[in-house]
């Protein structure tokens, strides 16, 4: 009853139409599932829209956040449940993905936190990130993120996508960099022990 009231109050004092919010939030959604681009833009565009009275936001940034930490969630759960069983199943390379799903795992254990604010939510789930840990993490995260956009779009209008932009690049060498360090040191391993075979 608290919820449906303050939502109804919410809609009766807020600038521009609720379809707006809504939007936030499902682009924000999308991108913390796990699909490329349409959080980081509706944001600021929804920013630069609250700096010109067309929207507020404090809604904005709620929506934002809302739609991220339900999405972290839901790419969570499919990287937990499904991720992982694709990355297993027989087939090509069958060994050397599961050797490299382990050594990512030992990994991804040693720098957790880092590690889930900067990969994409179903990473944490293959990775089987714990519950409480994944949570706390990903909700804290979708703060920032809405925050930093939202407000720097709001204050500073869309030069902020540069900056958002360069933070991108930085998460996307630190993902290969979760992903090929394992991998790597698989092949290297395979080398050494098939040069060992050899020289014997």
């Amino acid at each position: 009853m608290l919820i449906v009231g303050l939502h109804l109050h919410l809609l009766h004092h807020v600038h521009g139409p609720a379809i707006d919010y809504l939007g936030v939030a499902l682009a924000a959604f999308a991108s913390w599932v796990g699909v490329p681009g349409p959080g980081e833009p509706v944001l600021i565009a929804a920013g630069v829209f609250a700096a010109r009275h067309k929207l507020d936001i404090s809604p904005v940034l709620l929506a934002a956040w809302a739609g991220a930490v339900i999405g972290g969630v839901v790419g969570w759960l499919v990287g937990l449940k499904a991720g992982r069983t694709v990355l297993t199943t027989r087939g090509p390379f069958h060994a050397m993905r599961l050797k490299a799903v382990e050594r990512g795992e030992v990994v991804f254990k040693r720098m957790q936190v880092m590690a889930i604010m900067l990969t994409p939510s179903w990473v944490a789930g293959i990775n089987r990130a714990h519950t409480g840990l994944f949570l706390a993490v990903n909700a804290a995260s979708a703060v920032l993120w809405a925050v930093g956009i939202g407000l720097g779009s709001y204050y500073v209008g869309p030069p902020v996508l540069d900056v958002v932009n360069d933070f991108g690049v930085v998460a996307v060498v630190a993902i290969v960099l979760l992903v090929m360090i394992p991998v790597g040191v698989e092949i290297v391993r395979r080398r050494r022990r098939r040069a060992g075979t050899q020289g014997a």
